[in-house]
């Protein structure tokens, strides 16, 4: 297994978790772009949202149902962005499906 984010979730490489179960892990990010700024990923490997289909979709919509649960725990009572980055021009430099999750502050307009 050569990603990054696969060896996270197995714990093969440390990260500073916020959130596991059986289908979703979510940790902080190293290069924090907010105040809070988590990713949460599925434990399954799938490249992009391009990539969703019958197998896998369990494990984003349980990603989802994540997010609320994370960023509670996080603090984020005034609300917070989700986002991910699909290929190149999307700039997804992980080709791991990950979602991220900033806040903490209130969040530039422009920034989607």
């Amino acid at each position: 297994m050569s990603c990054i984010f696969c060896k996270i979730a197995a714990g093969e490489i440390p990260s500073e978790k916020v959130y596991s179960d059986d289908k979703v892990y979510a940790f902080k990010d190293i290069s924090p772009q907010a105040p809070v700024h988590i990713l949460v990923i599925p434990r399954v490997h799938i490249e992009s949202a391009n990539d969703i289909n019958d197998e896998n979709s369990a494990y984003v919509a349980a990603v989802f149902e994540a997010i609320p649960k994370v960023a509670r725990a996080c603090g984020l009572e005034n609300g917070y962005r989700v986002i991910t980055n699909v290929g190149e021009d999307g700039c997804q430099t992980v080709k791991h499906m990950h979602f991220h999750i900033l806040g903490g502050k209130k969040l530039p307009e422009n920034v989607v």
